[in-house]
């Protein structure tokens, strides 16, 4: 892979503050990204993921290492001089001014020509579906559409890299999940080299190609999202991608690779090595599927999903029933750290 972005070592460290010791956010952080490629910063709160993206914006600067877009030294450029652009959660929209005025604000500034200004707007406003509300106020579209009038802003300047901070933390699930899908068509269809911070890991799994678990300011670990859920470097990854029972001897199975039933099925009784039997403590139902808590005899709960595929089956299981839980050899990973 060609890097068309470049991150190399990269440290920021935070001065001593009346009473408090220096602190670390980002610690000798290297990545190489693509062009094109929408990647992805995962991790929970005070990780360090909004730190490098600040440091990519030029709204903090490393305390050591190096950052190259496309072979250029950003670190050289100030803000505003860097061939790059940032959403924010918040949109930022300028409540003042029509949708159609808010994406050509920037492009004003650049003092690019009138006609050009317009074509750009026009273009914008088709790429994001909104051109009916192009005289419309923020106030007067939905969350969805906000969205993406800072989207069509930010993709108006027609940016290198552009930077995505929680892109969708202000919406609700429901229209959260909606525009995840509709957000990765635009921004492939524009071709726009993307890196994007969330601390939702269904959001970056949807939409990235490639994700960097961070964790204390280092990378855990950078794969596609498929082979971040199927192969987790270490427990801390198995955890927080997705569900997962961590057992002793450090094996991690995901629940929905476990079969669960009243009655161990009979080939399984012929010598299938990964059975348990336990008591159904807790049953948490979806609409799809199903979660059941199997506290085991030795103390440790497993956690089972089960697709939903029959209306009424004749022998669901409840609380407190005996059940059997039981998983091939290969729908689990060992972990050694």
């Amino acid at each position: 892979m060609t890097a068309f972005l470049s991150i190399q070592e990269v440290v920021k460290d935070f001065g001593a503050s009346a009473g408090g010791a220096a602190f670390r956010a980002v610690d000798r952080v290297s990545l190489e990204i693509a062009q094109g490629e929408i990647f992805a910063l995962l991790g929970s709160s005070g990780c360090g993921k909004s730190t490098l993206l600040r440091m990519l914006a030029g709204f903090e600067t490393p305390t050591s290492g190096s950052i190259r877009l496309n072979g250029q030294d950003l670190l050289k450029l100030p803000p505003h001089e860097r061939p790059l652009n940032m959403m924010f959660q918040s949109y930022a929209l300028f409540p003042h001014l029509s949708v159609w005025e808010n994406i050509a604000f920037g492009l004003k500034r650049e003092r690019l020509p009138k006609a050009q200004i317009a074509a750009r707007v026009e273009a914008m406003l088709k790429l994001v579906q909104l051109s009916p509300f192009a005289q419309r106020k923020p106030h007067q579209l939905s969350g969805g559409q906000q969205q993406r009038v800072a989207l069509a802003r930010s993709l108006a300047r027609q940016p290198s890299l552009l930077l995505l901070d929680e892109p969708l933390g202000a919406l609700d699930k429901k229209l959260r999940e909606e525009t995840q899908i509709e957000l990765v068509h635009i921004l492939k269809s524009v071709g726009v080299t993307c890196v994007m911070v969330t601390h939702d890991q269904e959001e970056a799994m949807t939409m990235a190609s490639r994700i960097a678990v961070m964790s204390e300011g280092r990378i855990v670990q950078v794969g596609e999202p498929r082979d971040l859920y199927e192969n987790p470097a270490t427990r801390f990854v198995a955890d927080f991608i997705g569900n997962v029972n961590v057992l002793d001897g450090n094996v991690a199975v995901r629940p929905e690779k476990i079969r669960l039933s009243r009655h161990l099925p009979q080939e399984q009784t012929l010598g299938a090595i990964n059975q348990v039997q336990g008591r159904v403590r807790d049953i948490a139902y979806f609409g799809s599927y199903t979660v059941y808590h199997l506290q085991l005899a030795n103390g440790q709960t497993l956690k089972v999903s089960q697709s939903n595929t029959e209306r009424h089956p004749d022998d669901a299981l409840r609380q407190d029933d005996q059940a059997w839980a039981w998983w091939s050899p290969s729908a689990q990973v060992v972990l050694t750290q």
